[in-house]
C-alpha cells in the first residue's frame, strides 16, 4: 500500500462510497412477497435462543424490538434484521479484540508492508497504530469490507436476504463468483467443506456459542476503548493499556465529517 495522500474532498467522497454498501442494510426491502420463501424469525424462536444463550437473564427485550415493524417488513423480517445485525457486530467485534491484542502486542507479518519496503506503523496502542497507518492502506480495508458487504446483502446471487427468508447469520458462498470470473475463492464460512456433516443441532448449538462469543467481545473491545480515553473507567485495565488523545470514531485523521 502506498502512503501517498489524497485531497480531503477526494477522501470524504470515497469514503461515502465505501459506506454505501453498508447502508443497503437499513434500507427497506421489496414490499412484495412473492418469492415463496417462508419465514421462520419470530418472537418464539428468539426466546428459545435467549433460553440457551443465558439461562440466568433468558429474553430481555425492554424495548419491544421484537414487535416492530421496520419498513413494513413485517415481525418476522424484523426479527431476522436485528438477529443478522447482532450476529455481524458480535463477529466484528471478535475480529476487533483479536487485533487489538495482536497489535498491543506489536505482532505483524515479517515481510514489508507494501511494494516499496515501507515498514509497518507503530504506535503505543492499536488506535495509534491505525492512526499512523497511510490513508491507501486504509481505502485497500474499506474496500475490501465494502465488497463483502455487498455480497452479504445481494445474498451472493442465490440466496434470499435476511429479511425475506435467509437464516441469520448465514454468509453466501462465493460459488456464483467463482463460476463467474473462473477463479478459486474460498468460502469464508467452512472453506474446506469439513461442516458438510455437521448435524443441524450442532449447528445450532455453535450458533448460540458464537451469539455469547460476540456479545463479550463486543464489551471486550468497547472495555479497552474506553479504558485507554476515559482513564480509570475499567478498573481491570487501568495502568494496561496507555491513554489515547485521538479520536476512536474518526478513522482518518486528515479530515473529519464532524468538523
Amino acid at each position: 500500500a502506498s502512503q501517498n495522500t489524497l485531497s480531503p474532498d477526494i477522501m470524504k467522497f470515497a469514503l461515502l462510497s465505501t459506506l454505501f454498501a453498508a447502508a443497503t442494510a437499513f434500507q427497506a426491502a421489496p414490499a412484495a412477497r412473492t418469492s415463496g420463501v417462508a419465514l421462520h424469525e419470530t418472537k418464539a424462536d428468539l426466546v428459545a435462543i435467549a433460553e440457551k444463550a443465558n439461562p440466568i437473564v433468558n429474553f430481555y427485550d425492554p424495548m419491544n424490538l421484537a414487535e416492530s415493524d421496520f419498513y413494513d417488513w413485517g415481525s418476522e423480517g424484523t426479527i431476522g434484521w436485528l438477529r443478522q445485525a447482532e450476529i455481524k457486530h458480535g463477529r466484528i467485534a471478535m475480529f476487533a479484540f483479536v487485533g487489538y491484542i495482536v497489535h498491543a502486542n506489536g505482532i505483524h507479518w515479517p515481510w514489508p508492508m507494501n511494494l516499496e519496503g515501507g515498514q509497518w506503523p507503530t504506535g503505543a496502542s492499536p488506535p495509534e497504530i491505525w492512526d499512523n497507518m497511510g490513508p491507501a492502506a486504509k481505502w485497500q480495508i474499506f474496500a475490501v469490507i465494502s465488497a463483502l458487504e455487498l455480497w452479504d446483502e445481494c445474498g451472493g446471487g442465490k440466496l434470499p436476504h435476511y429479511t425475506k427468508g435467509r437464516k441469520p447469520g448465514q454468509y453466501p458462498d462465493f460459488e456464483v463468483l467463482r463460476g463467474t470470473i473462473g477463479h478459486p475463492i474460498f468460502n469464508l464460512y467452512d472453506p474446506f467443506n469439513l461442516a458438510k456433516n455437521m448435524s443441524e443441532e450442532k449447528k445450532a448449538n455453535r450458533l448460540v456459542m458464537e451469539i455469547n462469543n460476540g456479545r463479550l467481545a463486543m464489551l471486550g473491545i468497547f472495555g479497552f476503548l474506553s479504558a485507554q480515553k476515559v482513564e480509570g473507567s475499567v478498573p481491570l485495565l487501568k495502568g494496561v493499556v496507555p491513554h489515547y488523545d485521538g479520536e476512536v470514531m474518526q478513522p482518518f485523521t486528515d479530515f473529519s465529517y464532524f468538523n
